[in-house]
């Protein structure tokens, strides 16, 4: 039974190992200053973006944006698992992975999930000598072939069949009621009941999941089968069923064919997202192996998420009827949180009646990836057309209208240059400035929060107040609209000292992330945590986690930092820091850490600074949700009421 490898040692083996070293044993790299540089071994390019840091035992590529630390690398580029990749980083360096003890609860988590995946491999053979052997094969062949697929391809996917009959593979491996069971848990049969939702007595309880189909395993990130789909031979319904949720298998956080794709490419310059097994398969048999899936679900963020972390282009394919284009939206709304400066999202919804199975079988592998070039439409063209169907942008209500269509979702964005441009991209097309887009947003979040404190129906009661003071508040108007969060009031000064003009500022919460992964030493100057723990915001959450960490373990370095964040938080979080460690765009606390005499401003006095910004931010916002409570007809505490009073009279001064 695996067990877990120690924290510590893990550490200890990054502080031993050198990145340098490993990285120049399989790609060769060039000495620029103090750090090494090479072509990026994980996307083409002719210019080398890939470095390599002596120092903080790290690599990154501003290319693509792969990073980590020593073991990340060998995941990477030997596509290794994680326990693999670290025994054999410490087979270099001659030790001995030790192992520890887990804890009950989760030994036997492990050791259940263990059983579930041998479970799922055995099916996936037995599915797959059914397709070779099984009297009945001969339609299921017949069918693959009329598809257009080589037995290369029914290999490289592990193709199988589920024969006719109601207990096939329950005969092949369970021979036990407990056995039943466990195909049961794996999702690969059924429990019978009667009419009163019994099981019958006295009788096989179970019968197969999968019957009469083509048979897809799926298999996880490390190749693991999960899960499998099934497509009917015939005219039954559902055409396609796929396994159930189970402990090793989550529709949201796999995609189908992924795993291939990354065996087939070692460089996956993009996915494309499409919808069913059949087109990915399809794709694959005439070359284009770079083609995903979900698993009977709407695309979602969880699954974008996966695909930007192999690749920083995707492209959704789809078919062009209405669910299609339906599909196509929910894949929009979904992507726009992920996407960061560096990536790219397309569109190429297809001909009606015509997916990528049909269509590439008519135009040849060649064609169609010419299609995708030529066809392929932007995120930004395909959401501004899609949300100015039936508006006439010729006249001033269309505009508002597509105002208040856009503005909302390009809200979800995150911050960087991608934002801004599709700002002024809205901002062209409606004639309106970024200011007014601005206001249309937060009167959408302000009404939505009127709707919920509406529904909620918030009652707030206290004392009165004087006679003078009530009518102060009932009557007086603010002398200035509550400023938006755009319009604060942080200064790019520190002080009396000036700064240069035009040097990139980050905004506070995550200045406050950069801060601290360069100067851990500030972690100790922040004594109350539920603060940044409880706020909304991922930023000042990750700043949290991060001063925990550091508390607890102040010697801990860069490279362990991110081995420990990965294998803690996952790749997507552990991705943030390293951005933020190497990126040029937070030169300011880079070229400090480096001993930067030209810089105006010092760790603590910016730490400092950070820290007065939110504060004053968290009492505008209870200023403004006060305001809220009292235009809405909420009786005020006095407290609160008086809280009102002394901002109004701090403006007028």
């Amino acid at each position: 039974m695996p067990s877990k490898i120690p924290q510590h040692f893990i550490d200890d083996l990054l502080a031993r190992a050198d990145i340098v070293e490993l990285v120049d044993s399989r790609v060769k790299l060039r000495k620029t200053g103090k750090n090494y540089s090479a072509c990026c071994p994980f996307h083409d390019e002719k210019t080398p973006s890939f470095t390599v840091s002596p120092d903080k035992q790290f690599y990154y590529c501003f290319g693509c944006g792969a990073n980590g630390n020593a073991i990340g690398f060998l995941m990477e580029y030997d596509r290794l698992p994680f326990p693999e990749a670290v025994e054999k980083l410490a087979a270099t360096r001659g030790l001995e992975v030790p192992r520890e003890a887990l804890a009950p609860g989760q030994e036997k988590r492990q050791r259940e999930s263990q059983s579930l995946y041998q479970l799922t491999e055995k099916a996936a053979e037995f599915y797959r000598e059914q397709l070779r052997n099984h009297p009945a094969a001969g339609n299921a062949v017949a069918y693959l072939r009329n598809r257009g697929l080589s037995g290369e391809i029914a290999r490289d996917f592990d193709i199988g069949l589920a024969p006719p009959g109601w207990d096939n593979l329950l005969n092949a491996l369970a021979d036990t009621p407990e056995k039943a069971d466990q195909l049961e848990l794996a999702g690969l049969a059924i429990r019978r009941q009667d009419s009163d939702g019994n099981s019958k007595p006295g009788g096989r309880h179970h019968y197969d999941r999968f019957r009469n189909r083509i048979i897809f395993p799926i298999r996880d990130q490390r190749g693991r089968t999960i899960a499998f789909g099934g497509r009917v031979l015939g005219d039954e319904k559902p055409k396609y069923l796929n396994s159930p949720e189970t402990p090793i298998f989550h529709k949201s956080r796999e995609l189908y064919g992924l795993w291939e794709a990354r065996q087939a490419n070692r460089n996956l310059e993009r996915l494309i997202v499409v919808e069913g097994y059949m087109d990915v398969v399809a794709l694959a048999q005439f070359d284009i192996r770079y083609a995903v899936a979900t698993l009977g679900t709407a695309c979602g963020e969880e699954h974008i998420q996966l695909a930007f972390r192999h690749t920083s282009e995707l492209l959704f394919c789809f078919d062009g009827d209405r669910a299609g284009r339906a599909a196509a939206r929910r894949a929009l709304e979904s992507a726009l949180p992920q996407m960061q400066d560096g990536r790219s999202l397309r569109f190429l919804l297809l001909p009606e009646g015509e997916d990528p199975d049909t269509l590439v079988r008519q135009l040849g592998g060649e064609r169609f990836q010419q299609l995708i070039e030529e066809q392929a439409r932007p995120l930004e063209d395909f959401l501004f057309d899609l949300l100015s169907e039936d508006i006439n942008l010729q006249t001033m209500d269309g505009r508002a209208r597509l105002s208040k269509l856009a503005a909302p979702l390009l809200d979800l964005l995150p911050g960087g240059v991608y934002r801004q441009l599709m700002f002024q991209q809205l901002a062209s097309r409606t004639g309106l400035d970024k200011d007014t887009l601005q206001e249309v947003i937060h009167a959408e979040k302000a009404r939505n929060t009127q709707l919920q404190q509406a529904q909620a129906q918030p009652t707030v009661t206290g004392a009165p107040l004087s006679t003078e003071q009530d009518e102060e508040l009932q009557h007086r108007t603010p002398p200035e609209p509550w400023p938006r969060e755009d319009e604060s009031e942080y200064s790019p000064t520190l002080g009396d000292s000036p700064r240069r003009t035009g040097q990139y500022r980050l905004p506070p919460e995550r200045m406050l992330v950069a801060l601290i992964l360069h100067h851990p030493e500030l972690a100790t100057q922040i004594e109350d945590l539920q603060q940044f723990l409880g706020a909304d915001n991922p930023d000042l959450l990750l700043f949290a986690q991060l001063v925990e960490l550091f508390k607890s373990r102040p010697q801990l370095n860069f490279r362990q930092l991110i081995g420990h964040w990965r294998a803690h938080h996952g790749a997507e979080s552990s991705d943030i820091l390293a951005k933020l460690a190497i990126s040029p765009l937070v030169s300011g606390v880079r070229h400090l850490a480096q001993g930067d005499s030209n810089l105006e401003y010092d760790p603590q006095a910016e730490f400092n600074d950070c820290l007065r910004h939110l504060e004053k931010s968290d009492a505008k916002q209870r200023n403004r949700d006060l305001l809220a409570q009292l235009k809405a007809g909420a009786q005020l505490s006095q407290e609160e009421q008086l809280a009102l009073l002394a901002n109004w009279r701090r403006k007028d001064n």
